[in-house]
């Protein structure tokens, strides 16, 4: 099977444009790792799977509205951002990380598919400017933390069917992490939207901020 076979398994309607966008990450991110560590060596060949389709997890809980802002903290060499730009080309993205040369690799690979809906900032979350829709991330921190900062990050415009707020990428047993949240959360497990075997223990968080 083509490595990009196991995006287009779910989500059939891409258009040319967007097979063509996901079809150039793999040779994009292989160059890239070679030069910088961005993503584990022994994932690379799983880019697709553990990286892209985990990414578009968050698609399968909610459909971004046309110009929505969303902003990814700590995205680290492009996820979510990117595959999340790729699908949502109506909708503006931000990303943000802390370190400078994962935010080159960003950049480069954007330009390199022809991302316009999208924008990288070598930044600390805490000092990112603007009002978002949504803020999302990939195991970057616990959510408490994140729910704190973000009060400020987020916007009270709603557009979107499901109210403004956190959807987080994470996995194991988030007991304890959200006990404090009590019902004000929703939990997905990601084996409810994919077979693979790597999602069996994968979840995404949602967590509305007003």
């Amino acid at each position: 099977m083509k490595v990009i076979e196991i995006i287009k398994k779910y989500f059939p309607e891409l258009s040319e444009s967007q097979k063509k966008q996901f079809d150039q990450l793999h040779s994009l991110y292989e160059d890239w790792n070679s030069k910088i560590n961005v993503i584990s060596r022994k994932d690379i060949d799983q880019l697709y799977e553990r990286h892209v389709l985990h990414s578009l997890s968050i698609a399968k809980f909610i459909s971004f509205s046309p110009d929505s802002k969303i902003l990814d903290v700590g995205t680290g060499g492009g996820f979510p951002g990117i595959p999340l730009a790729i699908l949502f080309p109506e909708c503006h993205f931000n990303l943000v990380d802390s370190i400078g040369k994962k935010i080159t690799v960003v950049k480069e690979v954007a330009a390199a598919i022809g991302l316009e809906n999208l924008t990288a900032e070598h930044q600390r979350m805490e000092k990112v400017k603007g009002k978002y829709d949504f803020i999302v991330s990939r195991a970057v921190a616990q959510t408490k933390q994140l729910y704190i900062w973000a009060h400020q990050k987020v916007t009270k415009e709603q557009r979107n069917d499901l109210d403004n707020g956190m959807i987080l990428l994470k996995g194991g047993d988030l007991t304890q992490e959200m006990k404090e949240f009590g019902r004000r959360y929703i939990e997905k497990d990601l084996p409810e939207y994919f077979e693979e075997a790597f999602f069996e223990t994968k979840k995404i968080i949602y967590v509305p901020v007003f």
